[in-house]
């Protein structure tokens, strides 16, 4: 470091030549370099600078247009899905409410067709008892003709004697010859 240091301090040293020389009083020659610096580079980079500011204002404003572009499409969309969504909504409401009331439908389908399989089942039923019973009596009934005949015709064979048999025979043969005649 001390080498750095005593080279700058050697240069303050050397004789001047005319109107050319290092000043190295750092403090005079400071401002000066600086001011001509800074004049050389606003007069020339003005314009460099104010294009470089001019593309970044466009690029941002560009970009926010972009954005705000994109933000209505984007508000436009939610509105869209948000209609499609009030949509799908309402729809499926209407399938709810149109499956409830199909299944309270239905449901009163199925109890009446029960309640009309129940009426058909209750009215074969009493038929079966109907008929079983009608079956019965008349059973009952020829059990009791059968035993009725039986018991006239054992009483008539031994009521009636030949004598009294050919009478009978004889008077049902004349009931018949005088109802032939009359037809």
């Amino acid at each position: 470091m001390k080498n750095i240091t005593d080279s700058f301090l050697s240069l303050g040293y050397w004789p001047s030549a005319g109107s050319f020389g290092f000043n190295t009083d750092i403090l005079a020659t400071n401002p000066i370099n600086l001011s001509v610096v800074l004049g050389v580079l606003i007069f020339f980079g003005k314009g460099v600078l104010s294009d470089l500011l001019d593309n970044r204002k466009e690029r941002i404003l560009k970009t926010i247009r972009n954005s705000e572009e994109l933000r209505e499409g984007a508000i436009e969309q939610l509105e869209k899905a948000r209609d499609r969504l009030r949509k799908v909504e309402m729809e499926a409401d209407r399938f709810r409410v149109n499956g409830y009331s199909e299944i309270e439908r239905e449901k009163f389908n199925l109890i009446n067709s029960i309640y009309t399989t129940l009426e058909q089942l209750e009215n074969y039923k009493n038929e079966s008892i109907h008929f079983e019973q009608q079956r019965a009596i008349n059973e009952v009934r020829q059990r009791v003709f059968q035993q009725a005949l039986r018991g006239a015709l054992g009483t008539l064979n031994s009521c009636l004697n030949n004598e009294l048999h050919l009478r009978t025979i004889s008077a049902n043969i004349g009931m018949f010859g005088t109802m032939k005649e009359i037809k």
